[in-house]
């Protein structure tokens, strides 16, 4: 992803992180000691392919034509389903985030390279992918050289599809993402890369729904910390239904349908330990 909203980046945008720690919020996250990495210059970073010439212009230019083609149906499906003014451009390679010190939100790797960038200049130990088979088969991605290259390099590749663009589907599928992004950061081994196609949407949602469930944010507070650093649109409502479906008991509670907007933007200290307990349940599910 090469623009987020209007805004281009550069092969690697510095901000001092620092500014973007005073908000206190951050630090109620319990950061296990082993993870007390340095401080990141580089909240984003837009890894852009390797120039070169083709021997064959009259292929490059269909190729690009198609990818091209196959960019704005995505965007435009993307502003439509989600609402967002969010765009994904592919051509400009693997586009990443960092949330906190141990935990980046990005796209989808193209290659196997980009795994060797994620491991040597991040130090990424696990991959969380969000995608289905049909969204790395839209954009040509050879998951197979990927995940063998993961396994190369010791890094654990872990699969938790969810639909893209379906706010029911994510719903669904954050519980086990999330149990899976707990488990891999409480490792303690390395970083925690968690992506989607374009990191605009299920990706992002799983890590605010971690900084929610886990880290003693409520939603908004969450929500607020990661799209300030990632200009992004994860499915709010999609998160609070989530929440509502893990903390409750009652077989007679009332539809979350039938809830005000606000409902479960926060929970109670019992719910939070009722939630972390049935996450941790779905680790091996």
């Amino acid at each position: 992803m090469g623009m987020v909203g209007n805004n281009w980046f550069p092969s690697v945008l510095k901000v001092p992180l620092g500014r973007q720690l005073q908000n206190k919020t951050l630090w109620r996250c319990i950061v296990p000691p082993y993870l007390n990495y340095p401080t990141r210059l580089t909240p984003i970073s837009c890894k852009l392919p390797e120039s070169g010439t083709e021997d064959n212009p009259t292929f490059t230019g269909k190729r690009l034509h198609k990818n091209k083609d196959r960019m704005e149906d995505y965007n435009v499906a993307m502003k439509r389903m989600m609402r967002n003014p969010y765009e994904y451009h592919h051509d400009l390679g693997m586009n990443y985030t960092f949330i906190t010190d141990y935990l980046i939100v990005g796209s989808q790797p193209q290659k196997p390279e980009d795994i060797d960038h994620l491991k040597k200049e991040e130090g990424v130990t696990y991959i969380l992918n969000l995608q289905q088979d049909k969204d790395v088969d839209y954009w040509g991605i050879d998951l197979q050289s990927i995940i063998r290259r993961c396994h190369e390099l010791e890094i654990g590749h872990i699969r938790r599809p969810a639909k893209d663009f379906d706010p029911g589907s994510l719903r669904s599928e954050l519980p086990k993402a999330v149990a899976s992004l707990e488990w891999a950061i409480s490792q303690g081994k390395g970083r925690v890369y968690v992506h989607c196609t374009a990191g605009l949407g299920r990706a992002p949602a799983v890590a605010i729904a971690y900084l929610f469930w886990f880290c003693r944010m409520n939603l908004n507070e969450a929500y607020d910390m990661l799209t300030s650093k990632r200009p992004c649109g994860p499915n709010k409502t999609a998160i609070r239904g989530a929440t509502y479906d893990l903390s409750k008991n009652d077989p007679f509670k009332e539809p979350f349908e039938n809830l005000p907007e606000y409902a479960f933007e926060d929970i109670a200290d019992w719910e939070r330990n009722l939630i972390q307990d049935r996450v941790r349940s779905l680790r091996n599910t």
